[in-house]
């Protein structure tokens, strides 16, 4: 994958891994924030697996996110995205990224933040827009202004993103520097607690 956030700063990456522990690793945030691209790096670099909930949440339903959205509407779906979490959040540690409007169910919010450390993936809605008119594939952007729907959803989920432990900004720069900002928010929030 990339060996960068290891060889340029193993100091930090030693860190982080001793700061996160047996705990998972949960990221958060609105679609388009870099939940799983992000995670992949983090996951490799710490040396730990990495689950994205929405590809977990299609294997074991053999169904799409759009066709589920479909087929069920959103609070079944919510409901499904829920056990799968929670399932997965049972054994650690893990990068899991999650989808979008996961952390927003209050029940699902527990679950993930008794699972794991939580990182929120927090960006303007400029980089989200750039990220996500790109593909056809969000099924709450199915709208006649899907711009603002977006903004909508930041407005809404926001303050509850809030609640993770550790706020990250995402923005349009290269994964690997947000990669390495997440880390070093890991090992300072180890370092607050000593």
């Amino acid at each position: 994958m990339n060996g960068l956030l290891e060889t340029a700063h193993p100091d930090l990456v030693q860190r982080a891994r001793i700061a996160l522990g047996s705990r998972n690793l949960v990221l958060v945030g609105l679609m388009g924030a870099g939940k799983s691209a992000i995670g992949r790096l983090l996951a490799h670099s710490l040396s730990v697996p990495f689950i994205d909930s929405d590809h977990e949440i299609e294997r074991v339903s053999r169904m799409s996110i759009t066709d589920l959205f479909a087929a069920y509407g959103e609070d079944e779906f919510r409901a499904l995205e829920g056990r799968v979490l929670k399932r997965l959040l049972k054994t650690g540690p893990r990068v899991v990224s999650t989808g979008g409007g996961a952390f927003i169910n209050e029940r699902t919010r527990r679950h993930i933040k008794r699972g794991g450390l939580t990182v929120w993936l927090k960006a303007d809605i400029d980089v989200l827009w750039e990220r996500v008119n790109k593909r056809d594939t969000r099924p709450l952007l199915k709208t006649e202004n899907p711009r603002q729907t977006l903004e909508n959803l930041m407005n809404t989920r926001y303050p509850i993103y809030a609640e993770a432990d550790l706020t990250v900004q995402s923005r349009d720069v290269r994964k690997e520097i947000i990669a390495e900002a997440v880390l070093a928010a890991i090992a300072a929030s180890a370092d607050k607690q000593t």
